[in-house]
């Protein structure tokens, strides 16, 4: 079992479970937010709220379905997963990374926010960087074929025929067409 597979098992569970938490107070957080009830004990708020809840949201459920990848790449551990894997997870980062952005400028900005808000603060900004491990930890292939898939995998769709397309069982040699 590769280095880097043993590393990131654990870390994608826990990235799915942070997610799903963001996914809940930020649903929460915005439905507070649409119903206009902003003076709401634990919510608050300033100027950057609906930016960040909005992108919070969208990394949320991003996030979640990328880890549902990740798990397929987690069990398979084979460069076409890794693909798949690698791609969702690096757009997750990147949507978790914009929401960290708000994140930082809704506490710059000050002013009074509730509990839930300042959680969910928490939870983006500690996500962007279990989820910045966890993209390096699905690529560190490229380092060593050791700690995951390499990519420089030579006979990858060769089948050992040379480069040959391999004829599938039960059928004969083609028969030429008639024209």
């Amino acid at each position: 079992m590769a280095v880097g597979r043993n590393m990131a098992a654990p870390l994608l569970f826990l990235n799915l479970t942070m997610y799903a938490i963001v996914l809940g107070f930020a649903s929460w957080c915005i439905n507070k937010y649409i119903n206009g009830q902003t003076n709401h004990p634990s919510f608050g708020g300033n100027g950057a709220t609906s930016f960040f809840l909005t992108f919070a949201t969208l990394a949320a459920v991003v996030g979640i379905v990328s880890k549902f990848a990740g798990g397929n790449h987690i069990r398979a551990w084979r460069n076409d997963s890794l693909a798949a894997a690698g791609a969702s997870s690096l757009i997750a980062w990147a949507l978790t990374a914009l929401a960290f952005g708000f994140a930082c400028k809704q506490i710059n900005i000050g002013g009074w926010r509730g509990w839930r808000l300042r959680v969910l603060e928490a939870f983006i900004i500690i996500l962007t960087f279990t989820e910045l491990l966890y993209v390096l930890l699905l690529h560190a292939g490229i380092f060593s074929s050791r700690y995951g898939p390499g990519y420089r995998d030579t006979d990858y769709g060769m089948h050992g025929a040379g480069g040959v397309d391999p004829v599938h069982k039960g059928s004969a040699v083609p028969v030429a067409s008639r024209v």
